[in-house]
């Protein structure tokens, strides 16, 4: 009886290791760490957090094709991020490969909106520029992850977005 019941506990613990190390890319990944109604990431490393009354995610369907897009502003910068071909739950790639899909960093000039600065991604020649899970989506709100290194076009700098996690209400 021993050795049945040190086999059974063994059985568990296999068990549960197996389960809980599966990855979950397929699914969306993790839920990030924003706090509900924002966009979080770090911008070359500096962070940045959304207002939560600038913040936002919309999901239309429109001719048979669904688009998700989530913004988060604060006074001087904002994200925007745009998945057209939107089907739930999962891993979307920004790549040069499908431009229907993109994320911008944004920082824009109300004295002189010429002078706004947008780097996006993917752009010419990036391959694969980052990518968007989306973890969670329910009625009423959309939570994930996101990576991206975007490209000004003015001037070719580029920026890099890591840790990126928004967990937004739905309009």
């Amino acid at each position: 009886m021993e050795k049945f019941q040190k086999f059974m506990l063994l059985a568990a613990v296999v068990l549960f290791t197996t389960v809980s190390s599966c990855s979950s890319d397929d699914d969306g990944g993790g839920g990030g760490q924003a706090a509900q109604g924002t966009i979080t990431a770090k911008i070359d490393g500096v962070s940045f957090t959304s207002l939560e009354m600038t913040s936002f995610a919309s999901v239309t369907t429109a001719g048979g094709q669904t688009t998700l897009v989530m913004q988060g502003n604060t006074s001087s910068q904002a994200i925007n991020i745009v998945i057209n071909g939107y089907d739930g739950e999962g891993t979307y790639e920004l790549s040069d490969n499908n431009v229907f899909r993109t994320a911008s960093y944004i920082e824009p000039n109300v004295n002189n909106p010429v002078d706004t600065q947008t780097w996006t991604a993917p752009y010419e020649n990036s391959g694969l520029a980052g990518e968007i899970n989306i973890s969670e989506e329910t009625e009423t709100a959309v939570k994930g992850t996101f990576s991206f290194t975007g490209k000004n076009s003015n001037d070719d700098s580029i920026k890099t977005i890591t840790e990126g996690s928004f967990n937004l209400e739905k309009m």
